[in-house]
């Protein structure tokens, strides 16, 4: 996460190191809670938090941040919508608070929202409550508010959504069995399902119930479980695992602080409590959670006596706990009612806690880096599909061993001079040998016995071998005695005559050999030849066997290509899944703000309607008085025509009568 690019402009480092601490885990072992204490007056160049994060400290860092910094606050509610942590209402120490503020972490800098209002359907303008304990879920680009402790109060949950890029309220009307209001509660979101559990009611008293809000129907539904459960609790935390596990730690009871960890199996809906290996946590309240993988992150807590400033680890797969940093007291994680938010990005894994309370409100960044997502390094490794195909490449095309081509051709010099009748004994033994190893050779993977004739010549060559021995062996002793003779005289002629008794004697040995081998020759040479025609069977078979096996080959490379493009669809599709998720969503967004015009025109046609029937009574009512001061007219007229008959008639009279002399 590139958390501070924006603050190249600075001098100094956004960063500053808190001094060295070292706790002592419970094998004896000792922890370097952070790092040395950085020179104050040591002037670094700003560097992004990513890179300052290369290496694997693990320790909470004070960021600096730039723009309008928000009001010190706590007991707010925080989380992330893409780059952005969003952070919604809280208690300032004076009062209540209904804002919005937003921290962008590519450029590190806050932002305050306009947070502008929708009109509800019954026509009357709506406004975010002030409100502090409440819950924030992020939902795709908007933000989730639920519940919450108001001024004003409520008899049930309310739940808000803000819309991160038209910056618009607008209130979810809910249906179902909708629960109590409540505060300092916990809401955890699966896919497009809310679950709340616990918190405290307006009069301060502890629940234990669980809830379940579909985002889709605007449903509320109760989920009735079984099992040992968590005690009636707030100021808890909670997280969901794989979404199908919710984890349940710590909290305040009625009586006391609570360390115990419960955990809800949704597909079997019972209740567990989870025995505590390692670490001993202490009693805690009012700390923060995150799940990293499937390590669960606890930071901060404490008690009414006590504050913890460490930062705990629950191994949700090995059920054990440690401690993985320990900070030193001024640290945000000793405060009361801060927040705390995960953020990825690429390789990097932060943990960003902002605000609390201690003696003051603070509005103050810290940051933790953890490395390499642990989920995402926990995946399986798979081969490569590249590898695979070149291992079955591979193992498709090795064949078996091939006949040793030396032995074939020593077989068939062997079988031409079987036929002749001038070999030499040791030629056929010699060829014999070749013979038995071509078909140890050939018929070495199927193993099958020796036939009988083999079995015979192999049992009768070394009695016959010796006989001609001996028959030699006779014929020198003789040349010897024959020598001892004529030991002076005709020594040439004697040695001719032996050479001619020998020969003549390994002729007739040989002719006997000969005659006795000869049947059994032409019996080897029929076997070799059957021999023969079963190798061409066999390299016909193995012929057959490589077409078969190229024809595969083809068709696997065919069923490669189609596999291909397959996914080449699948990716167009999910593409075009995503494009219609988008419009989805800017219909929406249409949609919502159609709505706040058709409510906003509704309530001037309501207005306007108000106004003319004000109008029409007015003019009703001036009409009657017209129509008085048109019956008045007409009255004064009857009069004047009244007056002047009277006029008439006396000045009759005047004329009528004599005047008197003056």
């Amino acid at each position: 996460v590139q958390l501070s690019d924006a603050t190249t402009h600075l001098t100094r480092s956004p960063i500053r190191h808190y001094p060295k601490r070292v706790i002592s885990k419970p094998n004896g072992e000792g922890l370097a809670g952070d790092v040395a204490q950085s020179n104050p007056e040591e002037e670094l160049k700003c560097q992004s938090l990513a890179g300052e994060a290369s290496g694997s400290f693990e320790s909470w860092m004070a960021v600096s941040t730039s723009g309008d910094k928000p009001m010190p606050r706590f007991n707010h509610a925080a989380t992330v919508v893409g780059d952005k942590m969003v952070v919604v209402g809280g208690d300032s120490g004076h009062g209540l608070l209904d804002d919005v503020q937003v921290l962008n972490f590519e450029k590190f800098a806050w932002k305050s929202s306009s947070s502008k209002l929708y009109l509800s359907p019954t026509s009357l303008p709506l406004k975010l409550p002030a409100c502090k304990g409440h819950s924030l879920v992020s939902w795709g680009k908007k933000t989730l508010l639920i519940g919450g402790k108001t001024v004003a109060g409520n008899d049930k949950v309310s739940v808000w959504a803000f819309d991160t890029e038209t910056e618009c309220w607008s209130h979810i009307e809910a249906k179902g069995e909708i629960p109590v209001a409540r505060s300092y509660h916990t809401v955890v979101r699966a896919g497009s399902v809310l679950i709340l559990f616990g918190g405290e009611d307006a009069k301060g008293r502890k629940l234990n119930d669980l809830h379940m809000f579909d985002l889709k129907s605007l449903m509320w539904l109760p989920l009735h479980c079984t099992g040992t459960g968590p005690s009636p609790r707030s100021n808890h935390i909670a997280t969901l695992y794989d979404d199908k596990v919710l984890y349940i730690f710590g909290g305040k009871s009625k009586s006391r602080t609570q360390n115990d960890l419960h955990s809800l199996d949704f597909e079997t809906m019972i209740w567990s409590r989870i025995k505590i290996k390692g670490f001993h946590p202490s009693p805690r309240a009012g700390c923060c959670g995150v799940l990293c993988g499937y390590k669960w992150y606890i930071a901060g807590g404490g008690s009414r006596k006590k504050r913890h400033a460490e930062t705990l680890v629950f191994d949700v797969v090995r059920v054990k706990w440690s401690v993985a940093v320990a900070s030193p007291p001024t640290s945000i994680l000793a405060n009361k009612g801060f927040s705390l938010v995960l953020v990825e990005q690429k390789d990097k894994v932060f943990l960003v806690a902002f605000g609390g309370y201690r003696k003051e409100s603070s509005n103050e960044v810290e940051v933790m880096s953890m490395g390499m997502n642990e989920h995402s390094m926990g995946r399986r490794s798979t081969l490569d599909k590249g590898q695979c195909t070149l291992l079955f490449d591979n193992s498709s095309t090795a064949r078996p061993c091939p006949i040793d081509s030396a032995a074939r051709n020593n077989l068939a010099s062997a079988l031409e001079h079987h036929g002749s009748s001038r070999r030499s004994t040791s030629k056929f033994f010699v060829d014999t040998n070749l013979h038995k190893q071509f078909h140890e050779k050939e018929y070495d993977d199927n193993s099958p016995p020796k036939s009988y004739s083999t079995q015979t010549m192999e049992e009768r060559s070394t009695p016959q071998d010796t006989g001609l021995e001996t028959g030699v062996t006779k014929v020198l002793n003789n040349e010897e005695e024959l020598t001892g003779v004529h030991d002076s005289k005709n020594s040439k002629l004697h040695q001719k005559k032996v050479e001619e008794a020998i020969l003549s004697e390994i002729d007739e040995r040989s002719l006997g050999i000969h005659q006795l081998y000869e049947p059994k020759l032409s019996d080897i040479v029929k076997e070799n030849k059957v021999l023969e025609g079963q190798v061409a069977a066999a390299l016909a078979n193995k012929e057959s066997a490589e077409r078969n096996l190229s024809s595969v080959i083809k068709s696997r490379i065919d069923m490669e290509k189609k596999l291909a493009d397959t996914v080449k669809e699948m990716e167009l599709l999910k593409e075009k899944l995503v494009s219609v998720d988008l419009a989805q969503e800017e219909a929406n967004s249409l949609s919502n703000v159609v709505h706040s015009d058709n409510v906003r025109l509704e309530h001037d046609v309501a207005f306007l309607k108000a106004v003319l029937d004000d109008m029409q009574k007015e003019l009703h009512s001036t009409r009657g008085v017209l129509a008085g001061e048109r019956a008045r007219a007409i009255q004064l007229q009857m009069e004047v025509f009244h007056l002047k008959q009277r006029m008439q008639s006396m000045e009759n009279r005047a004329a009528s009568t004599p005047r008197k002399p003056f």
